[in-house]
């Protein structure tokens, strides 16, 4: 089973991010060795802001059936060096996506666990 990357390693931005519209995924490139689309409507539903998590609960606020297949990025932008801010098409523009949440997210099979 692939270990998890390092405190370190997770907390390093990507080498490369972008909006991939058509196919519906923000695809991140970390490092030479390791890529991956995440598809936007995940990421929405993955977002841990006030709005989306109850803060004091930890509840989650929103609910998932509720976000669009068709959701997108409107918008992105960088918060410091260690962050993601995006803007979707729902309106919500509160969550930011730490380097490192990004990178526990990651839905590719090395990171899955999954055999090739």
């Amino acid at each position: 089973m692939p270990s998890k990357p390092s405190r370190e390693t997770a907390a390093r931005p990507p080498q490369d991010l972008q909006a991939v519209t058509e196919q519906h995924c923000l695809a991140i490139r970390w490092d030479e060795d390791h890529a991956a689309d995440y598809p936007f409507k995940y990421l929405r539903g993955e977002c841990h802001c006030a709005s989306c998590v109850d803060e004091w609960s930890g509840v989650r606020r929103l609910d998932p059936a509720m976000i669009l297949d068709t959701i997108v990025i409107q918008s992105m932008r960088l918060v410091g060096n260690y962050a993601l801010g995006i803007e979707w098409s729902d309106g919500h523009t509160t969550g930011i996506y730490t380097w490192q949440r990004l990178r526990e997210l990651c839905p590719c099979p090395r990171c899955r666990g999954e055999q090739s």
